[in-house]
This record gives structure tokens, C-alpha cells and sequence, in this order.
């Protein structure tokens, strides 16, 4: 059941006491990550829609953004649900009624049967073995979306776990079809300025360098050479704007008092299963505790426990 935090455009911050947080326990986080986890630039311990913990490190502050990684995944999720919503395309629909200029080969008759529900929960199959995707490869192409339909429908059958990028971008690509604006421009109307969360600006793609692409400098959200906003990675927040994101998850897709996200999105979304992933989240169970993450490389997380 989701809980109503009363969540506004401005945080409310109150002391560890006030939120029944031992106070002590989070005054041993500070010097393990310094000494630890040298990588982590800002953490945010929210409890009852109140900041019970902010803190910030190596030279960073609450109004830097960085690039979120695969966290990315799980807002793409959040935008094709508010799609479905809205009547632009349901979940079980077929990628390639999304393509119809895009002909598969004749040995390629799978790719018709994959649905959007399969990206979402990554049990599409992809020609590449698994957790080696040739993401760079598709990053030199000039169209990134026909080189990840090639990809998507063979070797195996849908249905099993196979984690991918590509099939997170074949989604972005999808609301871009269904909607007419990319997924920076969407999520702009229908998300973060709803909650509260920064705009996000056009990245402005020169080149598609490494660095350009994947390094620490991104700002806004990356696109491919075809306008589509990237769907697995590329989209830079703020903690902040990390942490309303995954309050709203908990608010039940409400904030203050305006539904965004439907709650029955939410819940299919973070319904625990067999492969503990659910639509673009991870699902997480520990020691009788239940959890979902946004995760991304570089140890950026957007851990949500109900």
C-alpha cells in the first residue's frame, strides 16, 4: 500500500529523531564513505517524504547533476507507463508496429512476436551473449534503432531473462513513435516538472565520442544521431531529483495530491518474480525486507523500500 507523504516542491527536512532513524548509525556512514566508497559524490536518506540525511562529497554540491547511468532504464519505464496511460500504446502491443518502414529477414519471424512487455522486463532475446553487449558498436552506427532491431529476436525464445541496453533504447524509440516527443521532452511535460524536478535541457550532441556519451562531464540527456533520448543510460539528475523520483514510487505515483504515474503501473512494475527484476527495476528481498533499485554503473542507486 502506498503511503501519502503529503510530497511538495519544497523538501522538508527533519532530524533523524523526528523520523525514528537512529541518529547514531547515520553518523557512521560519513567516514566509511570517505574511506570506502570514494566513488559516491552525494547520498539522500529520505523517510516519510523528509530529508533525514544529506550529505556531499568530493567537491559536490545539491544542484550538481550527474550522469545516472542505467538508473536511466527505470525512468524510461516510468514514461512508458504514464504513455500507456494516456492511451498511446499498451504494454503487450508489438515493437515492430512501432516500425512498420523496418522488414526482418525471412529467417526472422520471432521479431514480429515481441512485445513492449518483453523490453520492459528484459526477457527479449538479443544476438549477443549474455551481459556482453556490443553497445559500442550500435554507438558507431548511424541509426542506433535499426541496429537494435537487428539484434532483438534471435538466438532463443522470449520469455527468458537476457539484460539489454538495446531493447531499453528499442523504448525510448517506441514513445518517441507513440508520442511525437522524445523522451527528454516528454518526461519534461508529464514527469519532473510535475514533482519538482529540473528540467532537463537538450544535451546538444556534437559527436558521439565516449566521452560525449558515457562520461562523467554528460549533462542533460544524451540522444542518439536520430533525436531518440537514449534509453539505457545517458539522462544526468541530481540527487535530489534522484530521491523525488523515487519518492514518488512510494507516494504511489501521487505528488501532492496529483496523480503522475498510475498506482497499478507502479505495482506491476516492483511485483517481485522469479527473475527479481520487474519493469526497468530491480527487485531486491533481504532478511524478510523488500526492495526495488534504479541502479546504475558507478554506483548510482535509487533504492525505494516501502
Amino acid at each position: 500500500m502506498a503511503q501519502n507523504y503529503g510530497a511538495a516542491t519544497e523538501w522538508r527536512i527533519e532530524s533523524p529523531e523526528a523520523l525514528s532513524i537512529d541518529e547514531a548509525k547515520l553518523e557512521e556512514l560519513e567516514p566509511v564513505i570517505r574511506s570506502e566508497y570514494s566513488n559516491i559524490n552525494g547520498m539522500i536518506i529520505v523517510r516519510n517524504g523528509a530529508i533525514a540525511y544529506e550529505r556531499y562529497f568530493n567537491g559536490y554540491g545539491p544542484e550538481d547533476a550527474h550522469h545516472v547511468a542505467s538508473v536511466t532504464k527505470s525512468v524510461i519505464s516510468a514514461l512508458i507507463g504514464i504513455a500507456i496511460e494516456e492511451r498511446y500504446l499498451h504494454a503487450d502491443q508489438r515493437v515492430l508496429d512501432f516500425f512498420p518502414e523496418y522488414v526482418p529477414g525471412e529467417a526472422d519471424s520471432q521479431k514480429g512476436e515481441i512485445t513492449i512487455r518483453h523490453l520492459l522486463t528484459m526477457t527479449a532475446p538479443f544476438a549477443f551473449a549474455d551481459w556482453q553487449e556490443p553497445l559500442d558498436k550500435m554507438c558507431m552506427q548511424p541509426d542506433w534503432v535499426t541496429y537494435a532491431l537487428d539484434l532483438m529476436g534471435e538466438p532463443g525464445e522470449p520469455g527468458a531473462f537476457k539484460y539489454s541496453t538495446a531493447g531499453a533504447h528499442l523504448l525510448s524509440a517506441v514513445l518517441t513513435r507513440a508520442t511525437g516527443k522524445n523522451a527528454r521532452e516528454f518526461a519534461n511535460e508529464r514527469l519532473f516538472k510535475r514533482v519538482g524536478m529540473k528540467e532537463i535541457p537538450d544535451y546538444g550532441m556534437k559527436t558521439f565520442g565516449f566521452e560525449e556519451l558515457f562520461g562523467k562531464e554528460v549533462k542533460g540527456w544524451v540522444q542518439d544521431p536520430g533525436g531518440n533520448s537514449t534509453g539505457g543510460w545517458g539522462l544526468a539528475l541530481t540527487p535530489r531529483d534522484m530521491a523525488r523520483f523515487g519518492l514518488l514510487y512510494l507516494n504511489g505515483g501521487v505528488w501532492d495530491n496529483h496523480p503522475v504515474i498510475p498506482q497499478a503501473w507502479i505495482d506491476e512494475s516492483t511485483a517481485m518474480n522469479p527473475n527479481r527484476y520487474g519493469y526497468l527495476w530491480w527487485l531486491l528481498e533481504d532478511a524478510g525486507v523488500s526492495a526495488y533499485s534504479a541502479m546504475g554503473d558507478g554506483g548510482n542507486v535509487i533504492c525505494c523500500v516501502p
